[in-house]
């Protein structure tokens, strides 16, 4: 069997190319859809709108807990794979899945029996609190499958097979399109329901796509996931997975609070810069994606080259994606600075609105760079386990410098939201300048390395000795363990 899992491990392509194309296409796929989503919502009514962004706010939000484990699983997932450890890379999938299924659940019955408590918790108007608890009530159900689904797809990613999960976004993507359609509309023989349609929707195709992944899942390592495996256990390796994952789970949250925070204060400099930016996030994701999906594969590219102790070629992975990177984004963020008042045009009309947002497109072409170099050398810290680090300088430069000197130039000198965008680029450099300074340091990587070398001179050592020495060794290692 050993052989037989090595063949698979082997046959399985850790190229960035093929790494990274699947991802792009699912995250593409997944902003485009999502935008889709909110134009067929807004058919609906602007309260519905309302209840839905705000909702998603808080989904968002707690989605970030499932990143404790899914993100050091898939981390682990992929170590133990380059390391020829299959069995290993298993019980870790399984475990993540299993807690993660756990939290899922939890999460979902409280979001289920109280909607109300929760929407008045988020500061819901009261007079959307009748639309919002029907929704947060059905969607909210849909956070166990997604919980599922996150933790599915991400070792089933780390294992090398991007395309899987890709599929399947496409798939559910459209189906969910379709489903909203039916039930807005009432088309397809579907009842017109509105907005609780809308959450139906959701929850059916979380659910659904939980299964599909689930599927992919039993068959992803050479021995297949079973029913009886949900009792197996391994607090070591479950160890290893918080080691790695709570950081994950600290970085995102800081950086969803801060964004927060900073659009509170874009809030109160006035509606039109609110909207400004706004319109820029939808913009700007499409300008970054792809460098996001070359960071996410890269990652599992590192990950598996530092479980197979190839330790230079894990090192010069980061600076070729970062290569590659820094002229996809640039060249994409000066196209869109070229063409961006022809597509502010389709989301408004507002001249002043048009003027903030060129001008913040111009910026976008400083801003894309910079946010390449924190994606690449973040990642790269990450699959080797090292992220404590991109944590640290995450509480510190986005709380410090991005929300911090955006209250004080923004607000307090009332230079407004270029000040606040500027500041938003200035933290991407500083955590981009860090983590290249980390990397170059080669910490992880040489800890790892002279590791593997004790352990190989321990075992030469070992296998020098006469066969009755070694015996006495061996003896006498067991006994003062004893």
């Amino acid at each position: 069997m050993g052989a037989t899992a090595t063949l698979k491990t082997d046959s399985r392509s850790y190229s960035l190319w093929s790494l990274s194309w699947p991802i792009f296409i699912e995250l593409f796929l997944a902003t485009l859809l999502g935008t889709v989503d909110t134009l067929m919502v807004s058919r609906v009514s602007d309260d519905a709108v309302a209840v839905v962004g705000l909702s998603n706010q808080l989904f968002n939000g707690l989605n970030t807990l499932f990143m404790t484990i899914t993100g050091g699983a898939g981390i682990l997932v992929a170590q133990k794979l380059g390391s020829r450890k299959p069995e290993e890379a298993r019980t870790i999938g399984i475990i993540a899945a299993k807690f993660t299924a756990g939290i899922g659940l939890c999460i979902s019955a409280a979001l289920c029996l109280l909607p109300d408590q929760v929407a008045r918790l988020i500061q819901m108007p009261e007079e959307l609190l009748p639309l919002a608890r029907g929704y947060i009530a059905v969607a909210g159900c849909g956070l166990a499958p997604f919980a599922l689904s996150a933790a599915f797809g991400t070792v089933i990613r780390n294992t090398g097979n991007t395309r899987g999960p890709m599929l399947t976004a496409v798939g559910i993507n459209l189906l969910h399109v379709i489903l909203n359609y039916g039930f807005i509309f009432g088309a397809f023989g579907f009842p017109k329901v509105g907005l609780q349609g809308v959450a139906i929707s959701t929850f059916s195709c979380r659910t659904i796509m939980m299964l599909v992944l689930a599927y992919m899942f039993m068959h992803a390592f050479e021995r297949k996931v079973g029913i009886a495996d949900i009792r197996l256990r391994s607090p070591k390796l479950f160890k290893e997975v918080l080691r790695i994952g709570w950081p994950l789970g600290v970085n995102s949250s800081c950086w969803m609070l801060s964004q927060m925070v900073i659009f509170m204060f874009l809030a109160v400099m006035g509606a039109k810069e609110l909207a400004t930016r706004a319109y820029l996030n939808t913009l700007e994701s499409f300008c970054f994606m792809l460098g996001l999906a070359i960071a996410m594969g890269v990652q599992i590219k590192i990950a598996h080259l530092f479980g197979s102790k190839q330790w230079k070629d894990a090192y010069a992975s980061a600076y070729k994606a970062l290569g590659v990177g820094l002229v996809i984004v640039t060249v994409n963020a000066a196209a869109l600075a070229l063409t961006g008042r022809w597509f502010l045009g389709f989301f408004t009309k507002d001249p002043e609105i048009l003027r903030m947002g060129v001008s913040l497109l111009a910026l976008n072409i400083v801003l894309q760079p910079g946010k390449m170099l924190n994606m690449g050398f973040g990642s790269g810290l990450n699959a080797v386990g090292d992220t404590r680090f991109p944590m640290m300088t995450a509480l510190f430069s986005m709380w410090g410098v991005a929300t911090g000197l955006s209250y004080y130039f923004g607000l307090h000198l009332g230079w407004g939201l270029v000040a606040v965008y500027a500041c938003m680029i200035a933290d991407e450099y500083v955590r981009g300048a860090l983590a290249f300074l980390r990397w170059r340091q080669r910490k992880h990587l040489t800890r790892a390395e002279q590791r593997d070398l004790r352990q190989q001179s321990a075992a030469d050592g070992v296998a020098g000795q006469p066969a009755g020495a070694a015996a006495g060794a061996n003896a006498a290692a067991t006994g003062a363990r004893a």
